[in-house]
């Protein structure tokens, strides 16, 4: 069985769909620097999140998603297919491991990867990209909560394959966020956009500052923009990354979402005068 070894770097906030294999999406990169996409990772291990952490090596055997056009997109062989923990990327020397795999392919022109995305021979659909500049933090409110056929089809679909024998461990679905958080940016194309944040981070992130705020939304989301707006964009040598939806790949202005953000440490270069 040959596994293949991929470093951590996305875990996206679970979202529902009439699809059962695209509620989550793990991906990260080859040790080559490449993209690679992991889905579905089953619903029923949502504590996915626990079994590995951002920045892990991990090995799992893997097979091309042929479900999915994208070139990046694989699965696990089965179902339970675990995944084998062998080493953990740390921080030190300003996230230098981390860099020497995640920046070799960046991007600073959306005009251009959005290009490579529609280009049927390329299907670009990740990427870490380099705003020039980043210009606000939008914090909307969205539906508190989920399309209630899309979560009866999930149930229905829970029960049609078995998932879920434990009569002690009900179907239980993620917890909707009630708000939509996205960067206003430039990038060397001149050209404005404003783009979601699908992370699992920033979702995790509000569910910790409301509770510490007890129950207090606008506080909850006041710390999530310094965190991303005053501390990330700010003060961090930011880059995010970027990835597509199947669904809207091919059909969209702008198929990608922000998926992550990547914010070592600005180096500052001393004078050698």
């Amino acid at each position: 069985m040959a596994l293949t070894k991929v470093l951590i770097a996305v875990k996206t906030y679970p979202t529902l769909s009439s699809k059962y294999d695209e509620l989550v999406c793990t991906a990260g990169f080859l040790e080559d620097g490449s993209w690679i996409r992991i889905y579905p990772i089953p619903f029923r291990k949502l504590e996915y999140d626990k079994q590995y952490s951002k920045y892990d090596w991990i090995e799992v055997d893997l097979e091309k998603n042929n479900s999915d056009f994208r070139l990046e997109s694989h699965k696990p062989k089965s179902i339970e297919t675990a995944f084998k923990i062998v080493d953990h990327l740390g921080t030190e020397d300003s996230w230098r491991l981390r860099k020497e795999i995640i920046l070799k392919n960046v991007h600073t022109n959306m005009t251009e990867l959005i290009g490579q995305a529609k280009d049927t021979t390329k299907c670009t659909s990740l990427a870490v990209f380099k705003p020039k500049k980043i210009l606000d933090f939008k914090v909307e409110k969205v539906d508190r909560e989920w399309d209630k056929s899309k979560l009866d089809t999930l149930k229905a679909k829970a029960q049609q394959l078995n998932l879920f024998q434990n009569s002690d461990n009900p179907f239980e679905v993620v917890q909707k966020l009630p708000y939509k958080f996205s960067y206003k940016f430039i990038s060397d194309d001149g050209i404005e956009r404003t783009m979601m944040i699908e992370d699992w981070e920033i979702g995790q992130l509000y569910w910790n500052c409301l509770k510490r705020h007890e129950g207090d939304e606008a506080k909850a989301c006041d710390d999530i923009k310094k965190k991303y707006f005053d501390d990330f964009a700010k003060t961090k040598d930011l880059y995010l990354f970027l990835g597509t939806t199947r669904e809207f790949h091919l059909i969209a202005s702008n198929p990608f979402v922000i998926i992550g953000t990547f914010h070592p440490k600005k180096i500052v270069q001393s004078s050698l005068f």
